[in-house]
């Protein structure tokens, strides 16, 4: 049986560290469209994206399996599993969430959750072109608003996450896949990369397992159960 979301917010232990041997860390990010990635020893050796929002739990698992095949390994490899738990709307971040935490349950591996929006930031300083005042990365919060926080130099979250309409984001200068409906350029970088993810792993600050939605949730009643059979079926792939 799956454990609930909010049991597992104190039961999360530290990933492998990145530049130990034999690590393979999966990482998924459901928060925008839907990506995954795999980095082996701290290193990025697969990611990939899947660009409909409205297919979060269809696509998925098949993108889970297509990153692993490209990164030379099987679920059993993995040593840890990332995920972001956002901010972003509600049926896409569940769907990513309740992936992990089912792979991390069947493989009896750790499980860390961190805000999306914290890798984009943690890659721009890594690229070491960070402006030296601070940064604030960007998502696209539908509804004509958007997310957003704002980070020191090193990548650090200084404020935020927030939700508001875009004409309200900091001036600092932006990053992430939101930044241009500011109205502004986008000066780093403007993807969340779910293989960065996986091979920043215990870099990012602990976000626990509680999805971000920061409003109220914009689900709909669902009018089919295909979306219901993505834990059975993950549960089932790791599966000796």
């Amino acid at each position: 049986m799956t454990t609930p979301l909010s049991d597992l917010s104190e039961a999360q232990v530290a990933l492998a560290t990145p530049d130990s041997d034999n690590s393979v860390v999966l990482g998924i990010d459901t928060a925008t469209d839907v990506r995954a990635g795999v980095a082996r020893d701290g290193a990025v050796v697969a990611s990939d994206v899947f660009g409909d929002r409205r297919a979060h739990a269809e696509q998925l698992l098949p993108l889970v399996q297509r990153v692993l095949a490209t990164a030379g390994a099987t679920p059993s490899d993995l040593t840890g599993v990332v995920v972001g738990v956002g901010p972003g709307p509600f049926t896409g971040l569940r769907v990513g969430v309740a992936a992990a935490i089912t792979l991390a349950e069947a493989l009896g591996v750790p499980v860390r959750g961190v805000c999306s929006l914290d890798v984009v930031a943690l890659a721009w300083a890594d690229r070491g072109d960070a402006p030296a005042e601070g940064f604030a990365v960007v998502a696209d919060a539908r509804r004509k608003e958007v997310y957003w926080a704002v980070y020191d130099s090193a990548g650090a979250r200084a404020d935020g996450p927030f939700v508001t309409a875009p004409g309200e984001v900091s001036a600092l200068p932006l990053a992430g896949p939101g930044a241009t409906l500011t109205g502004r350029e986008c000066a780093g970088p403007d993807g969340i990369d779910a293989g960065l993810m996986a091979a920043l792993g215990d870099r990012l600050a602990d976000a626990g397992l509680e999805p971000l939605y920061l409003r109220r949730p914009d689900a709909e009643v669902p009018t089919t159960r295909k979306s219901t059979l993505l834990q059975p079926r993950l549960a089932m792939m790791v599966k000796p």
